[in-house]
């Protein structure tokens, strides 16, 4: 069973900073790859960024040089450091596991941006 809590958000002006975190519980979450995506309203939830099990990266082309993901195994949690924040940026963000086929979510956490 793997459970996803995310925590962190808020409401901050443009340019300002939040981190994100996702604390993950079962027993795949250290060998699978965690994400961040995002939905805002009347939009379709979108990618943020990724990490796998190794580190390897991955970002949305709106949040490179912004944004940054990273992973502590020790404590089963995801991170995500954003900086320069933006109005555009403003969603419920959502934490995801990708473990071969089988995707997992978290209740997501709202990020408002202010301009």
């Amino acid at each position: 069973q793997v459970q996803l809590v995310e925590s962190g958000g808020g409401l901050v002006q443009a340019g300002g900073s939040l981190r994100l975190s996702c604390a993950a519980s079962g027993s795949i979450v250290n060998i699978a790859t965690m994400g961040w995506f995002r939905q805002a309203p009347g939009n379709q939830r979108e990618l943020v960024a990724t990490i796998t099990s190794r580190g390897s990266t991955n970002y949305a082309d709106s949040v490179k040089g912004r944004f940054t993901i990273s992973r502590d195994n020790a404590r089963n949690t995801v991170y995500l450091q954003m900086n320069s924040l933006r109005p555009e940026d403003t969603a419920v963000y959502y934490c995801n596991l990708n473990y071969g086929l089988r995707h997992y979510w978290g209740q997501g956490t709202q990020v408002t941006v202010s301009s």
